[in-house]
């Protein structure tokens, strides 16, 4: 029998905590069961979070996980490219991730997008969660 005692638990650091919120949301968006597409995003997304699109529209979380679920956003492939430019101060963090992303926006065609993510987070009550996102292109 194994052994796994407190002490030998991996406890994974801030910076690695946040680079898995931006992995898991972008593994989410394309996750083709919903219940847990929006299960997950609700999970590591804040009540309060803002997505700026490319376009300067701010989006808040429901009406983004809206519009998800009702197929007026459609993501199919995300490919991570690079994560930079990770800052953490306290109980605020940021990071700058790009990934090609493909994807059916409001209506527009399938394409796939070079998409730059500047990404914002909180630690509340001990977990970190997406505070705001600002997307442009790289």
């Amino acid at each position: 029998m194994l052994d796994v005692s407190k002490e030998s638990v991996v406890r994974m650091t801030d910076k690695e905590i946040i680079i898995q919120l931006y992995r898991d949301e972008n593994i989410a968006m394309v996750q083709k069961n919903l219940s847990r597409l929006l299960s997950r995003l609700n999970e590591i997304l804040a009540p309060t979070m803002k997505l700026t699109h490319m376009t300067g529209y701010v989006q808040s979380k429901l009406e983004w996980i809206d519009q998800i679920q009702n197929e007026e956003m459609q993501y199919f492939a995300s490919k991570e490219d690079t994560i930079k430019a990770i800052q953490i101060e306290g109980n605020r963090a940021s990071l700058i991730g790009q990934n090609q992303v493909q994807a059916r926006i409001w209506g527009g065609g399938t394409h796939t997008w070079r998409l730059q993510m500047q990404m914002f987070y909180e630690k509340k009550n001990g977990d970190w969660v997406i505070s705001a996102q600002k997307a442009s292109t790289y």
